[in-house]
């Protein structure tokens, strides 16, 4: 199994292994490279201002977490354009598909950032220019590999000149046009030449070779060298159906079912998901994802081990169809929890309509395996992902559960990126987000944003006042916006273009948003009424971001409206967020 990962930031101490293992790749397959060069590759990627590009680093890792291969591309956003640097695989790799993995990866992502196309070096399969005639073989085979995604040399410039007299085998510029460019207007052309040369190479490229070259350039557009190896196909008609890796990333937990409180009043029913998926399924912009296995130490990271043994264990230990409610708090404290384990429920739990039995666990437990699966889907290029799971989670804090919710997806998969980058959590849910508060209170690494009912009159009531910042050092990292009991979709507007501004500010890197739609008209445990053109218009602000998204399902319950209104959602997040 492959899994490609991209890398913003080299000095996390989760990616710095990573980074030397793709030096030593370089030391292996570019030998020629100084070590000057291959030392500076986390400056040139947390600088990119001196640079004048942006370094993008991806790297392919096998099942046990080992570095494959890697790719090192480079983002030139003035002239909108991505040149690729490096692709290679650890040696004895070569064959194991690995490189298309990658190259495919870089595609999307110059695609994602609206890049005009892909550049890159090859060296040539033309004897004229190489006086080794050993190496024209592996040329050809590189340059037919890149003809199969359609990319080719430019033709009629001088770019593969020499340098120096003495050069050997300079390279042709090879340009993948993404499917959309197959000819380079002029002065586009001449531009992006320019760019590569002098910030590329300009410590080896002259002025005078510079000017030569982009001299050369003369055709009004810049055309592709006709196809060696690989047999042009006709054009198949247009196809209006999306592409598997164009579409939404949906993990639904197949075991929420089990978890059916049927007792009047209970709302966090099985239908909801039923009604959101059906729904779904008729936009065309999903694809279902299989659901992975995680171990239990993913959670522990957040939760209590306490709370965690025991919330396992009454679960196991209850009969069938029998639910236990909290009904009693006591003074915690942490030598002596109550023994009986009905009675211990208040010790855990901070409501009383919250109940344990025997599937709670088990539901519970597979949703957090649908997060992280999503979790994995984005670090392997997904755009974004979907986890339509029950009961929620976001009310869940270390220790303590509540709220209908027994873990919190959204923290564990926060934790759990990062140890990869920056993380903001965006808590759109009706109720604020008391859990990822409490679990980051002190931490800087995930900011935490919360749009919800004043506590004054909403759930969970103690907690979501506007100065409640975070401890220590997340001090300033939790930002809570409690609003009244009845707003206009407008004013609700303003605080959510805020809270996309401290996301952007923040440096964002990845973006969890826990997704409630109890926000809605008519819902029985809110008092907002948003409608299916508000939840499309709030999908496609935070669509704009054009970030990696992890979206959780967490609250809303009503069934008239749930489907409709998760639909206008992402709809308007996709039509942002993919074009």
């Amino acid at each position: 199994m492959i899994r490609i990962r991209k890398i913003s930031n080299p000095n996390l101490e989760a990616n710095i292994r990573h980074v030397e293992k793709v030096k030593e790749i370089i030391r292996n397959q570019f030998p020629d490279i100084s070590e000057k060069k291959i030392d500076n590759i986390e400056a040139q990627m947390t600088d990119p201002i001196s640079s004048k590009f942006q370094s993008i680093l991806f790297i392919a890792l096998d099942i046990n977490e080992s570095v494959t291969g890697f790719a090192l591309l480079l983002y030139m956003s003035d002239l909108q354009f991505c040149f690729l640097d490096y692709i290679a695989v650890s040696p004895k790799r070569s064959s194991s598909g690995i490189g298309g993995a990658l190259y495919d990866r870089i595609r999307d992502e110059a695609t994602s950032l609206n890049a005009y196309g892909v550049f890159f070096e090859c060296l040539p399969d033309d004897p004229e220019l190489c006086n080794d005639p050993q190496s024209i073989p592996q040329n050809q085979k590189r340059l037919a590999f890149y003809e199969k995604f359609g990319a080719r040399p430019i033709a009629n410039t001088l770019y593969e000149s020499s340098v120096n007299p003495n050069d050997d085998c300079p390279p042709y510029l090879v340009f993948d046009g993404l499917g959309k460019n197959e000819a380079i207007p002029n002065k586009t052309a001449r531009n992006i030449v320019r760019a590569i040369l002098n910030r590329k190479y300009g410590d080896y490229c002259h002025a005078d070779y510079v000017e030569k070259v982009v001299k050369s350039i003369k055709d009004e557009f810049v055309v592709l060298r006709e196809a060696k190896y690989i047999k042009p196909k006709k054009k198949a008609a247009l196809n209006p159906r999306l592409k598997d890796k164009d579409k939404i990333f949906l993990v639904i937990n197949d075991k929420h079912n089990i978890h059916h409180i049927r007792e009047k009043g209970y709302v966090e029913s099985p239908v909801r998901i039923a009604n959101i998926k059906k729904e779904l399924d008729k936009t065309g912009l999903f694809t279902y994802g299989e659901v992975a296995k995680y171990p239990d130490k993913l959670i522990l990271d957040v939760h209590d081990k306490g709370y965690f043994n025991y919330f396992k264990k009454v679960c196991e230990n209850l009969p069938k169809g029998k639910s236990v409610y909290p009904y009693v708090f006591p003074f915690r404290n942490a030598t002596k929890a109550p023994l009986d384990l009905s009675v211990r429920a208040g010790y855990y739990c901070f409501d009383t309509f919250t109940p344990l039995n025997q599937n709670a666990f088990l539901a519970a437990r597979e949703g957090v395996n649908c997060a992280l699966t999503a979790a994995d889907s984005i670090l392997e290029g997904r755009k974004s992902a979907y986890v339509l799971t029950r009961p929620p989670g976001h009310h869940v804090e270390k220790a303590m559960f509540g709220g209908f919710s027994y873990f919190n997806n959204c923290a564990i998969v926060a934790n759990y990126l990062s140890k990869i980058g920056n993380v903001a959590i965006l808590d759109i849910d009706y109720h604020h987000g008391n859990g990822q508060q409490q679990i980051f209170n002190d931490r800087n690494d995930v900011l935490t944003i919360s749009i919800h009912g004043h506590p004054s009159f909403a759930y969970p009531y103690f907690s979501g006042f506007k100065d409640e910042v975070g401890e220590n050092s997340g001090k300033g990292f939790n930002h809570n916006f409690p609003l009244a009991e009845k707003l206009t979709y407008e004013q609700y507007l303003k605080i959510l273009t805020k809270s996309i501004k401290l996301i952007k500010s923040y440096n964002t890197e990845f973006l969890v948003v826990a997704l409630g739609l109890d926000t809605a008209k008519g819902d029985p445990t809110g008092t907002w009424s948003f409608t299916f053109d508000n939840f499309n218009n709030t999908g496609k602000i935070i669509g704009e971001l054009k970030l990696p998204i992890i979206v959780i399902q967490e609250g809303g319950y009503n069934n008239h409206s749930l489907g409709t209104n998760a639909k206008a959602f992402f709809t308007g997040l996709y039509e942002t967020h993919y074009k």
